[in-house]
C-alpha cells in the first residue's frame, strides 16, 4: 500500500500523507471507505504512531480525510475533497502569477504555457 523511503530528506509524516493523498485521487481509497487505525498502520510500516497521527491530521486538514470521534478516520466524499484541492491550487496560481507579473514574464507568455500544458483545445 505505503512504501516509504527513509533515505528522503522530507519527514516520514509528509511522505505517507503524500502517498495516501495519491491514493485517495486515483481511487485507490474508495471515498467514505473507513481508514486503518492510527496503530494497525504504524505496526504495518514499522513507523511509531505519531507519525501516521500527524499524517492524517494533514490528510484531514487538506480535506480529504474526516474523523468521527469512536469510530476513526474516513476518506471524504470526492466532491468534498476536489473543490478543497481546486481552491488550494487556485491559491497557488494566483500567487505564482503574482510572481511572474513581478518578474516581468508577460501574459502572453503565460497563456501560451497553460494551453502548451492543457494543449491546444485548452481541455
Amino acid at each position: 500500500m505505503i512504501l516509504l523511503d527513509y533515505r528522503d530528506k522530507r519527514p516520514l509524516y509528509e511522505q505517507m500523507a503524500e502517498k495516501l493523498e495519491r491514493l485517495i485521487v486515483n481511487g485507490g481509497l474508495e471515498p467514505l471507505t473507513r481508514m486503518p487505525s492510527v496503530r494497525s498502520l504504524a505496526v504495518e510500516l514499522s513507523v511509531n504512531p505519531n507519525t501516521v497521527q500527524r499524517a492524517y491530521a494533514q490528510l484531514e486538514q487538506d480535506g480529504y480525510l474526516y474523523t468521527v470521534s469512536g469510530r476513526g478516520s474516513f476518506v471524504t466524499a470526492r466532491e468534498e475533497w476536489q473543490e478543497n484541492r481546486q481552491n488550494r491550487i487556485w491559491q497557488e496560481w494566483r500567487a505564482a502569477t503574482a510572481q511572474a507579473r513581478e518578474a516581468g514574464i508577460p501574459a502572453e507568455r503565460l497563456i501560451a504555457g497553460i494551453r502548451q500544458i492543457y494543449g491546444e483545445d485548452g481541455q
